[in-house]
């Protein structure tokens, strides 16, 4: 099955490029039609339009990730503290303030580009749902006007439920740097508009293999595609298909629910804008309403992937629906009689620091690559996309100098030790985060336990 937003999106547009035919050559070849596929084509032709182009898709541009996320474009703001922890604190404050920046620029494309992606930057409000959770973010938050790159205000309570829609949420803060976007719609504009500056596309053509050397091949079910640089944007399917890389990756779902249009509805309870909200878990609860009165709900940290192996699970219905059906009607009792139109999950490629990261693959010089979003790509895939576009053209900048381009940093433990580790911290995640809904005291070994989760949220806690 399609993800909600795939599918509707290709209501709009269904047209097929056509599958790789024969042998065909280009400049660059990029593997993965997805937003850190597309963006780096993009950059690449702004930067160097005489660059011939090709991309390869296995399926259609943005059947992964990019196609069935929740469309939440935030930035990296919350997460100074690992930021500073990895980088430094100069690279920290550079990185905080380009990933704002991005919000702006994907906006700006869309309508210059006329991308109907239903961009709305009606910023996000980051929000406790329990008593546990107040003040956690407080230490992020004073870090970050200390170092005078402080978007957030504090809201007074009874603004942030109005906001919000919800009594749940107790307390928030609020930054005008965020946006929402109908994720299919954009990256199939992102699609159409690389087309359009002659980008070639080659739908359904999967890589089989690549022989590396002054000139790549990449072979395919029905020819072969030869390039003098290559970049591989194929992101939570890279610890499957390359074994170097199958301990850097946990992939885990992410799982959604999107409701039946019920605007007026929508409109009553205060949700009258495309603010995204973020409860301050580890694994948290996101939602957001889409611009013809839907209301998508969703949470990570559900379904854990045996030595990164992507699942049939992964392509259908939601098996956590029920819960999720569930923890929306809690947030939102008066939708308790509005259907829920789809459900949807899909691999989200957590590293172990909960940044991405890109290099050289085996140290190439000509072969490039980039993953590990975390669950945040929506806003990031646009720095891929710098940095890719910067290693490909060989630049001397910003964005090549970046520690962000030496890749993995830390390795997740062997098999079985990870499979059964994550699954025993997500257990205790889930022990001890009921408790706090129940207004209960967790369990010390549960607390330890979650510590080891940190870098999968979505904000540096206390």
């Amino acid at each position: 099955m399609r993800p909600f937003w795939l599918e509707d999106a290709l209501f709009a547009d269904g047209e097929l490029a056509p599958a790789l035919q024969g042998t065909q050559r280009a400049d660059v070849g990029i593997v993965g039609g997805g937003f850190t596929g597309l963006w780096t084509a993009i950059q690449l032709k702004q930067k160097n339009p005489t660059l011939d182009i090709a991309i390869i898709e296995s399926d259609l541009c943005g059947a992964g990730a990019s196609g069935r996320n929740g469309g939440c474009l935030l930035t990296w703001s919350t997460k100074f503290f690992t930021l500073r922890r990895l980088f430094g604190e100069a690279e920290a404050v550079r990185l905080v303030k380009a990933s704002e920046a991005v919000v702006g620029h994907i906006g700006d494309f869309c309508r210059e580009h006329k991308i109907n992606a239903e961009f709305r930057q009606d910023g996000t409000l980051y929000t406790a749902t329990t008593k546990a959770q107040l003040g956690v973010l407080d230490p992020v938050l004073d870090e970050l006007k200390r170092q005078g790159i402080s978007s957030y205000h504090t809201l007074p309570d009874a603004e942030v439920q109005r906001r919000s829609g919800s009594a749940r949420n107790l307390s928030g803060v609020f930054s005008p740097m965020a946006a929402t976007v109908h994720p299919g719609q954009l990256v199939r504009g992102l699609r159409r508009v690389a087309l359009e500056m002659g980008i070639r596309i080659y739908e359904r053509t999967p890589m089989l293999s690549f022989t590396p050397g002054a000139t790549v091949t990449v072979q395919t079910p029905a020819g072969s595609l030869q390039v003098g640089k290559m970049v591989l944007a194929i992101n939570a399917w890279m610890a499957s298909r390359f074994p170097q890389f199958e301990r850097t990756l946990a992939v885990v779902s992410s799982d959604m629910v999107i409701t039946e249009k019920c605007p007026e509805l929508l409109q009553r309870i205060g949700l009258t804008d495309g603010v995204s909200v973020l409860d301050s878990r580890t694994f948290v609860f996101y939602y957001r309403t889409t611009e013809d009165g839907r209301l998508m709900l969703g949470k990570g940290g559900n379904t854990f992937a045996w030595r990164g192996r992507i699942l049939p699970v992964f392509d259908q219905r939601s098996p956590y629906e029920q819960q999720l059906k569930r923890s929306l009607h809690e947030f939102f009792p008066a939708l308790a009689e509005v259907p829920i139109t789809a459900s949807w999950n899909g691999p989200s490629d957590r590293s172990v620091t909960g940044f991405p990261f890109f290099g050289r693959l085996d140290d190439m010089p000509n072969v490039f690559y980039g993953f590990g979003y975390s669950g945040n790509g929506v806003g990031p895939s646009y720095m891929g996309g710098q940095l890719l576009s910067s290693l490909v053209l060989g630049l001397d900048n910003a964005w090549s100098r970046s520690p962000l381009a030496v890749g993995p940093r830390g390795l997740f433990p062997p098999e079985p030790v990870r499979y059964i580790g994550s699954l025993v911290v997500r257990n205790a995640i889930r022990r001890k985060e009921l408790a706090e809904d129940q207004d209960r005291k967790p369990w010390m070994l549960d607390q330890m336990l979650s510590k080891l989760a940190n870098a999968a949220g979505k904000a540096d806690k206390a």
